[in-house]
């Protein structure tokens, strides 16, 4: 699989600090469940804005986190090289979800409005909390109630009305000047 410039990207992971001195490497992932981002193959690794292919040989649990061994990297000065790189995969190989889920990155840019039709901003990013996951929208320019932030929890049926991603719109029951 070759990526190329018109095809989507989602970063899963970064590598971390070189584990060992057999070329092993921490591996940080993003995925809700952390070994799963090793169901992803091939791995895309961007470094300095220059992606390049690799592949895991292998991978284990160690104390809390995971280690991953890159095929070709066998000693801690070519494991170094890799320490930092985010790592990529294709955002067709992520698999599709039901209806009323979403990934994150679906939601980033949607235009939240509430229930009263006042228009909250723009979703900038989503943030896990012990709780649940919240929204943080960046308000308009000109927001009425001089905000340029807010948090809105993630909680469908509850704060969260509806999505529309064709229209790009999130309908929230949210006060305006809260």
């Amino acid at each position: 699989m070759a990526m190329n410039s018109t095809s989507e990207t989602v970063v899963i992971g970064q590598l971390g600090a070189v584990y060992g001195v057999k070329g092993w490497l921490k591996v940080q992932s993003y995925t809700d469940d952390a070994e799963a981002i090793f169901d992803y193959s091939p791995w895309q690794i961007i470094k300095q804005g220059k992606p390049q292919t690799v592949q895991v040989e292998e991978w284990r649990r160690h104390n809390k986190g995971l280690i991953a061994k890159l095929a070709g990297v066998d000693d801690r000065d070519k494991a170094q090289v890799y320490t930092g790189a985010d790592i990529v995969i294709e955002a067709a190989q992520l698999p599709e979800l039901p209806e009323d889920e979403f990934y994150w990155r679906d939601l980033i840019g949607m235009t939240v409005v509430n229930t009263e039709g006042y228009n909250m901003g723009i979703v900038d990013q989503l943030m896990a909390t012990a709780s649940n996951d919240v929204m943080v929208v960046k308000a308009n320019n000109n927001d009425a109630f001089g905000r340029s932030e807010r948090l809105i929890p993630f909680i469908q049926s509850q704060y969260v009305q509806s999505i529309d991603r064709e229209a790009k719109r999130i309908v929230v029951d949210w006060p305006s000047d809260f």
